[in-house]
């Protein structure tokens, strides 16, 4: 039975157990609830820290898990990331006092506080930046203001906690992270059912399927318009001079899809949404 880890909170708790439940696998019902086993999919399912699951899948202990990739870096684990999830994006990113131009090169030799210590010397260090670090477990925007740090670096979403504190990012966010399906070292293979299945999930998500008649003549210019994965599904129809077209398009192009295709003169044009999909 595969042993899988998955946040038991923070901003990848939710959208992991959803991402799960489209991919047909039992989740839980409890926020308070830490183990289920799946018997029908043979998933075992612990439900973790963000911030220990890299330490439990990179041992061994478990056999895959999600987490942020800022996490797993952090965490100087030997896990190995199996696929980006594409989900959970956020930024880790430099911020300071507002009120004055700064840039990263300025906090050489500086105070900074962060929960992200392993990850935020790594990432320093590129840059020939070598600061003091101040290990905080949280709510590091306050370390500014009670004067134990120059400056933070925090995992920013919509940098709207850190604006409060008055504090703003310092140039470029220093790295960006999003969920990671990762498993234990050598034990991908064991973890290839449960990406095909979340892989399953991004696609359904990321597409949408296109159903319209077509005039033949201009089959070729619709399919152009909508070449599906590797081509269209062409359809007789009654009348020989009209063909069914069905395409996968990206969800993101719906709109300007149909716009092309009813001014090219397709027909009865539809648009279905996909619960589930292997590519």
């Amino acid at each position: 039975m595969l042993k899988v880890a998955v946040p038991n909170k923070g901003i990848l708790s939710d959208a992991s157990i959803a991402m799960l439940s489209e991919a047909g696998y039992e989740t839980r019902r409890d926020s308070k609830e830490l183990h289920l086993v799946d018997k029908l999919n043979q998933v075992e399912f612990f439900y973790l820290r963000p911030k220990d699951i890299a330490t439990y899948v990179g041992k061994g202990t478990l056999d895959a898990g999600i987490t942020g990739l800022d996490l797993l870096l952090d965490g100087d684990s030997e896990a190995e990331v199996v696929s980006d999830l594409e989900f959970g994006g956020s930024q880790l990113a430099l911020a300071a006092p507002g009120g004055e131009s700064k840039k990263l090169k300025d906090f050489d030799g500086k105070r900074i506080a962060t929960a992200y210590e392993n990850l935020t010397r790594s990432l320093l260090s590129k840059i020939g930046i070598s600061a003091e670090l101040v290990k905080l477990d949280g709510a590091v925007e306050n370390a500014v203001i009670l004067g134990v740090a120059d400056a933070v670096v925090d995992v920013v979403s919509t940098g709207n906690t850190l604006r409060r504190a008055g504090l703003d990012i310092v140039e470029e966010p220093l790295m960006h992270s999003t969920a990671q399906l990762i498993s234990s070292p050598g034990k991908k293979e064991q973890a290839a059912g449960l990406l095909r299945r979340l892989e399953g999930v991004l696609v359904a998500r990321k597409y949408v399927i296109f159903d319209f008649d077509c005039p033949l003549e201009l089959l070729d210019k619709a399919s152009a318009i909508t070449p599906g994965f590797e081509s269209p599904t062409v359809s007789p129809l009654q009348d020989k001079n009209w063909v069914a077209v069905r395409a996968l398009v990206l969800a993101s192009e719906t709109n300007q899809k149909l716009d092309e295709l009813q001014s090219l003169g397709a027909k009865a044009i539809l648009v279905s949404e996909i619960h589930a999909a292997r590519i």
